[in-house]
């Protein structure tokens, strides 16, 4: 069984690819996210992000951000399978990254699970998984 609901905005992708998957998959290890040496977050809870035609990304839990160094900006982005997306600007030492963090605040049923996650730009940011 397909894992998404034929909805308007899914309509044509899922004619293209009627198997879409989105898959959530618990690291199991620590990750850590620096800005040219500041950790602006870091969790043990952290989720693989595996969906087809795109490449692995790791979410962290929201609350793992230090959230004195980001702001919520105005920019948001939509995909029809995971919902609205919005975005944070990092400020470390007086230097801004706009937009290097989102979230699915209201994310779709079928991926409940990303509500109160987050994912970085990783070519903006390092991270680091460790055991």
């Amino acid at each position: 069984m397909a894992q998404f609901k034929v909805i308007p905005s899914r309509e044509k992708i899922l004619a293209r690819i009627p198997d879409y998957a989105v898959e959530m998959v618990p690291t199991g290890q620590t990750v850590t996210i620096t800005y040219k040496g500041t950790v602006i977050a870091e969790s043990n809870a952290a989720l693989w992000v595996k969906e087809t035609k795109h490449a692995d990304v790791i979410y962290l839990p929201r609350s793992a951000m230090r959230e004195e160094f980001f702001t919520a900006t105005d920019h948001s982005t939509y995909c029809p399978f995971k919902g609205h997306a919005n975005y944070w600007q990092l400020n470390v030492a007086g230097e801004i990254q706009d937009n290097i963090v989102w979230s699915y605040e209201s994310p779709y049923e079928e991926v409940l699970e990303l509500k109160d996650f987050i994912s970085f730009y990783t070519d903006r940011t390092a991270m680091t998984i460790s055991d």
